[in-house]
């Protein structure tokens, strides 16, 4: 099967702040996967517009064990709850 052909885009820097122990997950695995963190978001948020998911069962076995190796204790559930602490 021939790979498809490059989709050329234009990109922004942007300033988002996200959890500290998701942001270490997800750099860890972009890096494992050899790609950027830009990449990997771009794909999890593509993947969640068509309402598909974005990992199979081995990446998600591999991101359980970097959410353990990193502390990372939220869930779905988590995802409108959270706030900054005081101070931060």
């Amino acid at each position: 099967m021939p790979e498809p052909s490059p989709i050329a885009v234009e990109r922004i820097q942007t300033g988002i702040r996200l959890e500290k122990r998701l942001i270490k997950v997800l750099k860890a695995f972009a890096e494992l996967k050899d790609i950027t963190l830009g990449d990997l978001v771009e794909g999890i948020v593509l993947h969640a517009f068509e309402g598909k998911a974005p990992f199979g069962p081995e990446a998600l076995e591999t991101i359980a064990r970097l959410k353990a190796i990193y502390g990372l204790d939220l869930d779905a559930s988590a995802s409108h709850r959270m706030r900054d602490k005081p101070g931060a």
